[in-house]
């Protein structure tokens, strides 16, 4: 069985537990009312005690007046699906090359049984969960990428309204990554891509993206250089520093773009840590990387 990591100066006692309790209080009240745009994939959708910790967190905060947006991919499963029917995914700089057959497999799985399964856990977990994708009530509107990479998208305009009205009436909208273009054709579109354009529309208080890595980190290879806070200059300068490379670059860019655009504050965490999302929402530490607007951001 994989070990997984354990946040820092997390205790399992009462004591700590009533502490952490108390010290949530004000985040609870701050927030409250308040939309939060959470982007679930990773290791947090593959292990069976993980995913049990995002619905049990996406659910409370919905209990204590936090009007959650849920967003995932599904990467590792579209993979296998794609095996079993004898199709070779394929990747190209980070993204999935889509073509015909493909993008029959990845709405299938993404729309059909992950979605669905996510909402079924939601239920179960006593939340009032709502599977959607971008081409229920043209939420998302896309547009290709271009033919390098086939059926893969990009957002061109966002119809918030349903999700408002599901939110306001207490339901909790699972929003999987498929949408189409004017014509009907239909695109996969990078799911942090989504969460970011969507927290924008719907001005939400967070964005929080959940990844394998501990944060934003000036040294990849070491946890203990992550760095808990950074506004969009700071971001930037790393981009260009080459600090943020590889994968992190699109989730800095989706989190800069978002807070751009009115979001609040852009959080990436690690996905591999239980509770991952009220432990750096309702404590006054955190545990991952916060990307602000200015300096001047009150956490």
């Amino acid at each position: 069985m994989t070990t997984l990591p354990k946040a820092p100066g997390i205790l399992e006692t009462d004591a700590e537990r009533v502490r952490i309790l108390s010290e949530a209080l004000p985040y609870i009240q701050k927030f409250q009312g308040r939309t939060m745009v959470v982007k679930y994939g990773g290791a947090a959708m593959k292990d069976e005690t993980l995913r049990a910790s995002v619905v049990r967190d996406v659910v409370l905060m919905a209990c204590v007046g936090i009007r959650p947006v849920v967003v995932h991919g599904g990467g590792p499963e579209i993979n296998t699906w794609l095996t079993k029917l004898n199709i070779e995914p394929q990747f190209k700089n980070g993204l999935r090359v889509t073509d015909a057959p493909t993008m029959d497999v990845v709405e299938m799985v993404l729309v059909g049984r992950v979605n669905k399964a996510l909402v079924s856990l939601i239920n179960q977990a006593g939340g009032s969960a709502v599977g959607l994708c971008g081409k229920d009530g043209n939420l998302i509107t896309a547009r290709s990428q271009g033919d390098d990479f086939g059926f893969v998208g990009d957002v061109t305009n966002i119809e918030p309204g349903l999700v408002k009205s599901l939110v306001e009436d207490g339901y909790i909208p699972v929003i999987s990554s498929v949408a189409s273009d004017e014509m009907g054709q239909a695109y996969n579109i990078n799911a942090d891509t989504v969460a970011g354009e969507l927290a924008a529309a719907l001005n939400a208080e967070r964005l929080i993206l959940l990844t394998d890595t501990p944060g934003i980190l000036r040294d990849y290879k070491d946890p203990s250089t992550l760095i808990p806070k950074l506004d969009i200059k700071r971001a930037r300068r790393l981009i260009e520093e080459g600090i943020v490379a590889g994968g992190m670059i699109p989730k800095v860019k989706c989190c800069v773009r978002s807070l751009a655009q009115g979001v609040g504050a852009a959080h990436i965490l690690d996905g591999r840590i239980s509770h991952a999302v009220l432990l750096e929402i309702f404590t006054d530490s955190g545990i991952g990387s916060m990307l602000v607007a200015s300096d001047f951001f009150d956490h």
